[in-house]
């Protein structure tokens, strides 16, 4: 009996349950517990910015009504607050975090709070968190799941750049982008390139601004020529001051990165990484390849359990943001 048949069923079965595999490691990470942690005796400042249950954006908007938190550091419980608080004192650093997909409300700020609480030890500027929570709750089966918040994920970039239009020129912004993170970051600065050169919308130019601009990306599930000189998001390097990226080239979840987008024919950014040529001599630009400490793994805790990674992240996100002098 001719065993071909039956190798090619076994190769085609052995394959499915390997994307399978994939796609629960991406899609479905594992998380810390979602229960909302005991604060310490100094919690940090942090707050939450929500896009959950706005509806899908197309462009930069006009306006955005964000539900805003603040974590209160007496009751150390979350309670509303509005965007002119979170806007106050204008030159006091913030750092953004952008979480990927299949984080719930309760997730989101909870890793947030976790990555603040690990920053606020290295950096000695009084750093304001900032967690962006958009819509990525588990819905439906994983592929297309992935797909339908890889599609949301540009809509959230016109929110994004409403939301950094808001804050004044020499304010030092850091903004740490897992997964998803930077697709939602990149499509953020191409909208204020945009508004500046066309001289509208209701924002603050940002390509020539007072206040540094960090960027980290962490796993970033973004196409790796996105910064290339010919890439779609080449102009945002115009609106930085130093990106440092944090590639996995074992992530079994972003091996599969070009199944998102029949179209793509790239690799994803937090896979394969990108040359340092592609970015200007003026840019503070570092990378590494995290795959000796996290090993084939794709969710955002294990970065955050690594000591070494922490100072990677916590260095890129808010070195040098100390307001500038008046």
């Amino acid at each position: 009996m001719d065993a071909t048949p039956i190798r090619r069923v076994c190769r085609i079965v052995a394959w499915v349950l390997a994307l399978a595999t994939v796609c629960i490691a991406m899609w479905n990470p594992r998380r810390l517990q979602a229960a909302e942690p005991a604060c310490p005796a100094a919690p940090p400042d942090v707050w939450v910015v929500s896009t959950r249950g706005l509806p899908g954006a197309c462009r930069l908007p006009e306006a955005v009504n964000f539900s805003v938190e603040r974590l209160d550091s007496d009751s150390c419980a979350w309670q509303r607050s509005d965007l002119g608080s979170l806007l106050a004192d204008p030159l006091q650093p913030v750092m953004i975090f952008i979480h990927g997909n299949r984080y719930t409300r309760g997730e989101a700020r909870q890793q947030g709070l976790e990555l603040a609480r690990r920053t606020s030890a290295c950096s000695g500027c009084g750093v304001r968190t900032i967690v962006y929570s958009w819509p990525s709750e588990r819905q439906g089966i994983l592929l297309k799941d992935g797909r339908a918040k890889y599609d949301r994920a540009f809509c959230e970039g016109h929110y994004l750049a409403w939301l950094l239009g808001q804050f004044d020129c020499g304010r030092p912004v850091g903004i740490v982008g897992y997964s998803y993170g930077a697709i939602i970051t990149l499509q953020a600065f191409e909208d204020l390139v945009a508004a500046e050169r066309s001289g509208t919308g209701n924002v603050h130019p940002w390509t020539d601004r007072q206040g540094a601009v960090n960027v980290v990306f962490i796993a970033a599930a973004i196409r790796c020529d996105a910064l290339a000189p010919r890439g779609p998001y080449r102009e945002a390097v115009d609106c930085l001051d130093r990106l440092t990226l944090l590639t996995n080239s074992s992530d079994d979840a972003l091996r599969f990165f070009p199944l998102l987008d029949s179209s793509l024919r790239a690799d994803a950014l937090g896979y394969v990484g990108m040359r340092r040529s592609w970015v200007p001599p003026s840019l503070e630009y570092s990378s590494l390849d995290a795959a000796s400490v996290v090993g084939r793994t794709h969710g955002f805790q294990h970065y955050l359990a690594s000591p070494a990674l922490m100072r990677r992240i916590c260095g890129g996100a808010t070195a040098g943001l100390e307001p500038p002098a008046e």
